[in-house]
């Protein structure tokens, strides 16, 4: 059934307080929304990843009384901003995006498709990928870096490892390019499930390994892909550096161009590494395992 949205712009006020009430007041969610395009890609230990200014959205069940519940919010916050409302019509807006979700070709043979689309041309290996929750579609510039990295790679029989699985796109991309096995990892149960699902849909699922258990075995990956964060990239890099064998490669990404000189720092005491491509401020590092 319809609901509806309640909106306040906040500015730099703390949110804490809106949320708070929102709550009490019967909101059956709260979200909290960049108001000037201000990203928080990866903050300090200790520091709280919010936006310079603030966007408060609540919703409410469509029977909510507009004219009572802007009353009972300035009598709990006096200086709250005046609120928005609108009505929003009963869709599955977590999902509302794939209507937009277009095929994309990356490379010279790889295709990721929503579901019942075809690729744009015949001789194409095709994803068809729903992402559910999790991250991965191709539409980021890490996810393509990646895509178009792996794309070129000859991975007939190799053991890959894709870590921070997210949908299952890289992973599912490697088995379709004929790798012998695929490990897929990741801490989030919203990914496991959406690789799972994938990789059925794309007809590999006996042969990529999906698995919450971030342990690597030494000497198990030919091949080893991490589209994650430059922080968690630099503290990796000695499990990294164990589980890709002598001569394997390694491939690198969800890191910011400025940060690329610092994970490869990480990584040169085991890997020949340097910056392989870059687009739209992103970079991707590719690296090959020296003997010890």
């Amino acid at each position: 059934m319809p609901q509806l949205q309640l909106t306040l712009d906040i500015g730099s006020r703390n949110p804490e307080p809106y949320e708070d009430a929102l709550f009490q007041l019967g909101a059956v969610s709260v979200t909290l929304e960049d108001a000037a395009d201000d990203p928080v890609l990866e903050p300090a230990p200790g520091e709280t990843p919010l936006w310079p200014t603030v966007v408060v959205k609540a919703v409410f069940g469509a029977e909510t009384d507009t004219g009572v519940l802007a009353a009972c919010l300035a009598q709990a916050l006096p200086d709250a901003p005046a609120p928005l409302f609108e009505t929003l019509p009963d869709k599955p807006w977590e999902r509302e995006w794939l209507k937009d979700f277009k095929p994309m070709r990356f490379g010279q043979r790889l295709w990721v498709c929503p579901g019942g689309l075809p690729a744009g041309a015949p001789d194409a290996i095709r994803i068809e990928l729903d992402p559910g929750l999790a991250f991965g579609t191709g539409t980021h510039p890490t996810t393509a870096l990646c895509l178009e990295w792996v794309d070129a790679q000859d991975l007939a029989g190799l053991a890959v490892v894709d870590y921070g699985c997210g949908s299952g796109i890289l992973a599912i991309a490697a088995a379709k390019l004929g790798a012998g096995s695929v490990l897929a990892m990741d801490i989030d149960p919203q990914a496991l499930t959406a690789t799972h699902e994938n990789a059925e849909r794309n007809g590999v699922a006996g042969r990529v390994v999906v698995t919450g258990d971030p342990q690597l075995a030494a000497g198990s990956a030919d091949v080893l892909l991490a589209n994650i964060l430059a922080g968690p990239l630099v503290e990796l890099a000695p499990r990294f550096a164990q589980a890709v064998r002598p001569g394997g490669h390694l491939a690198l990404s969800g890191l910011l161009l400025e940060q690329a000189d610092t994970v490869t720092s990480a990584y040169r005491p085991w890997f020949d590494i340097a910056t392989a491509a870059t687009r739209d401020g992103w970079a991707l590092l590719a690296g090959r395992r020296r003997a010890d």
